[in-house]
């Protein structure tokens, strides 16, 4: 039987010619493998089912570290087990893990993300916001990273960078980020949400801003110096009252002679809503340019894509008018609440214009109430766009001048 091997022995040990193998007495099956390089590294031999096998030992330094590792493998073979298939298997098992881990990255989750749960589950504005939630502050930050590499820490740094300027869209972040890791953790990709115990950045209190009558020229002639889309869009919110979305989403389908008509998966409360179009919105939608192969959607963006980029369009807004109090789009569907109000149109004839089941509507009186109130928001609504023409103008509504988008 061969002497067993000492450290001083196999540093002694030259290169050869040809490659060596050496056993080690010390240890059954264990050898010394020298190549003509230099490089030595140790190898077991061993039988399995008769035929013969030899198992690399991987990352093995030292004698004692080779010594303890044959001694391993061998005690597999006493059990029935072959240590090279073994070796073999974990090494087809961490490929696979480490193939895994490199498709879940933040990148390919939020793809899926949007297309098998943000579009399928909520409204298109909806979720073409949450897209661009990811898109301007979640990628950026997190680009590249791994899924489960996605800590506590990160969420709260993430979210309160945003808050530090802008405390309500840090909620909004919040909330995308929440629904995100909640639906990655019911498809086992996350064993639990990095979002748990992360509380919103910032307090939302209920926003009672009400634009002026002055206020609510000065949007509309700063609009008129945006031109398409952003002229008409802004101005068809100010007439309408309906959601920034919703008008953003218009399609040419949903416009029937002088109503426009929104489908229950394009509303907030998932019910059709008819709205009657004044003739300053006729006017406004008849000037509008046709932009070539856009079928459908009024107001295009960038490659006929339904205008989104809300933002840039209130920045160009607030650079021509400089009101003491902040104000969003939003608002401009509240002060027309308010301003019809104002005109002596009544509360339940509002809540039909602005598809609210408020108040007028609440229990049994929802249940039973069925009338359309059609004749009622058409005249509410015409009423609300003549006394826009009298602010803007500084005149009594008279007959509607058409120009590019419509009234000046």
């Amino acid at each position: 039987m061969a002497a067993g091997l000492t450290a001083k022995k196999i540093e002694n040990i030259k290169p050869g010619v040809a490659r060596q193998e050496i056993p080690d007495g010390g240890c059954r099956g264990l050898y010394l493998v020298v190549q003509p390089s230099g490089r030595k590294s140790w190898a077991v031999r061993y039988r399995f089912n008769g035929r013969p096998k030899k198992l690399t030992l991987d990352g093995v330094g030292s004698l004692a570290e080779a010594r303890k590792a044959a001694t391993n493998a061998l005690l597999e073979l006493e059990l029935g087990n072959d240590p090279a298939g073994l070796k073999f298997d974990a090494k087809a098992a961490e490929a696979k893990a480490a193939a895994e881990r490199a498709g879940d990255t933040v990148d390919n989750l939020v793809a899926q993300f949007i297309e098998r749960y943000a579009k399928k589950q909520t409204r298109e504005n909806s979720w073409r916001m949450t897209q661009r939630i990811f898109e301007r502050f979640v990628l950026p930050a997190w680009h590249g990273r791994i899924i489960h590499d996605i800590k506590r820490r990160d969420v709260i740094d993430l979210v309160e960078g945003v808050a530090e300027d802008r405390p309500v869209l840090a909620n909004r972040v919040h909330a995308a980020l929440s629904k995100f890791f909640n639906w990655l953790a019911s498809r086992d990709v996350i064993v639990a949400s990095p979002c748990a115990g992360v509380t919103r950045p910032s307090k939302e209190e209920p926003r009672d801003r009400i634009l002026s009558d002055d206020e609510l020229k000065a949007v509309w002639l700063a609009a008129g110096e945006l031109g398409y889309p952003a002229e008409p869009f802004v101005r068809m919110m100010i007439l309408t009252g309906q959601r920034r979305g919703e008008v953003a989403g218009m399609g040419r389908g949903e416009i029937e002679g002088d109503v426009w008509t929104l489908p229950p998966e394009r509303t907030k409360n998932n019910s059709r809503h008819a709205v009657p179009l004044s003739r300053q919105v006729m006017a406004i939608l008849e000037s509008m340019p046709k932009i070539v192969g856009v079928v459908d959607h009024v107001f295009s963006g960038v490659r006929g894509r339904m205008v989104a980029d809300f933002s840039r369009i209130k920045d160009h807004l607030d650079a021509r008018v400089r009101f003491k109090d902040p104000w969003t789009f939003h608002d401009l569907r509240r002060s027309a609440a308010s301003g019809m109000a104002k005109i002596g149109v009544k509360l339940p004839v509002i809540e039909r214009v602005l598809n609210h089941k408020g108040e007028s509507f609440a229990g049994i009186v929802g249940v039973y109430q069925r009338h359309d109130f059609a004749a009622e928001k058409r005249q509410a609504l015409q009423r609300w766009a003549d006394h826009i023409d009298e602010v803007v103008s500084g005149k009594p509504a008279g007959k509607v001048v058409r120009t590019r988008f419509g009234r000046a």
